[in-house]
């Protein structure tokens, strides 16, 4: 019996990240890795977390997609090096992940960003109403 390993949490939100900025400059996954000497088939593993991205293979990509290499790691939660993310910390990273990985989820976080805060808190508090389960249904 082998056992597949679960991809790191940081490498789910590198990858995710990778196939934002790609789909953001209308890069196809073959191009992009005709333009940093790889198989498409290994950036499909890069953007879903299954292949670690190695620290040169992040400056190339970077320099590809014009983004500095930290940009990869923006809304992971902060660390000090000695306490690493809780559960929940990284819960919330893959939400976010989750959230502007999708076009409606990027179209929500620009039209929200354009509200007011009190339309912006109207608008949550009606998702929250939507996503509790319907009593009726129960």
């Amino acid at each position: 019996m082998t056992l597949k390993s679960v991809p790191h949490p940081v490498d789910l939100h590198v990858g995710a990240r990778l196939r934002q900025r790609r789909k953001v400059l209308g890069l196809g996954q073959a191009r992009l890795a005709q333009a940093i000497g790889l198989t498409f088939q290994q950036v499909q593993k890069y953007e879903r977390g299954t292949n670690r991205v190695s620290a040169s293979m992040l400056y190339a990509l970077s320099c590809v997609l014009k983004v500095a290499p930290g940009w990869f790691f923006e809304g992971l939660p902060a660390t000090d090096g000695d306490n690493p993310p809780t559960p929940a910390e990284l819960s919330t990273a893959r939400a976010v992940r989750t959230l502007v990985s999708t076009p409606d989820g990027v179209g929500l976080a620009l039209l929200m960003a354009g509200l007011r805060p009190l339309q912006q808190r109207q608008v949550l508090a009606l998702m929250e109403a939507l996503a509790e389960p319907d009593a009726e249904a129960a």
